[in-house]
């Protein structure tokens, strides 16, 4: 059987993109990584900096978003707007040729609107397929996608979409044909035993340990939903997780925690 060809995907989360000095860093960590390669991001404080500028009051529960109508005009116009574009000129600006995408663009990602039994979420996004026959043909044409948590339903409607939930997707989708590594880059050096502590690394968790650690409440809030991404994408194909600051991405002493089953 002919060995995959490996893929990279990263995701990075608003703490990220919220500054510029340490957005300019990771771009240029991700630019000069070798490969095939994907960037998926979040939002970061804009969109609700935005909204609030317009008199709009955001909503979240259990850290998601809730998006009524208002609120995603602002979610597109910064995702897959200012944002999005932001970090694909700077890719360029680093000899990288990246394109923005929305999960509508190309039927990249579509999504149904979630249908939860007790909470409107409004217009947020459950993704249900991935277009990974257009995604190939983009790496193999040295293409750097960069996705924007934007998706849409394929019938004109489009849908905030947890950027988390979408790197996940991706992955699995990709690890189809790919031999994919799927790394979470955030604030912290990875999933740590004392939050307040960022030497109290925990470099390995396999399934075993998680439940272990989410019965101590070592791991909650919104660490659980990323994790239960991952073993998700484990379960489905994907070769491995890392979770950790960007530095990671280069420094071959960093600290990070490594995903197993």
């Amino acid at each position: 059987m002919e060995n995959k060809k490996p893929v990279t995907i990263i995701k990075i989360g608003g703490n990220i993109i919220d500054n510029p000095t340490e957005l300019s860093q990771f771009l240029s960590d991700f630019s000069r990584i070798e490969g095939y390669k994907v960037l998926v991001h979040g939002g970061g404080k804009s969109a609700s900096k935005m909204a609030e500028s317009i008199g709009l009051v955001p909503q979240m529960i259990d850290g998601r978003r809730i998006t009524d109508a208002a609120m995603l005009d602002v979610v597109v116009m910064i995702y897959a707007g200012q944002i999005n574009k932001n970090i694909v000129a700077q890719l360029q600006a680093n000899s990288t040729n990246a394109m923005g995408f929305s999960g509508a663009d190309g039927n990249l990602i579509q999504s149904d609107k979630r249908n939860h039994p007790t909470i409107n979420y409004g217009f947020v996004g459950d993704v249900k397929k991935v277009n990974t026959q257009l995604l190939e043909t983009l790496l193999s044409n040295d293409i750097v996608p960069v996705f924007c948590a934007i998706t849409h339903d394929g019938k004109g409607q489009l849908l905030n979409t947890n950027a988390d939930t979408n790197a996940s997707e991706l992955a699995i989708a990709l690890s189809e044909v790919f031999d994919v590594t799927l790394n979470y880059c955030f604030e912290k050096p990875g999933v740590l035993y004392d939050a307040e502590d960022d030497s109290s690394v925990i470099e390995n968790i396999n399934q075993e340990l998680y439940t272990k650690l989410k019965a101590e409440k070592a791991i909650h809030s919104g660490m659980i939903p990323k994790l239960d991404n991952c073993f998700n994408s484990l379960s489905k194909g994907v070769q491995k997780i890392k979770i950790g600051h960007h530095r990671m991405l280069q420094d071959k002493t960093a600290l990070y925690t490594t995903i197993t089953l």
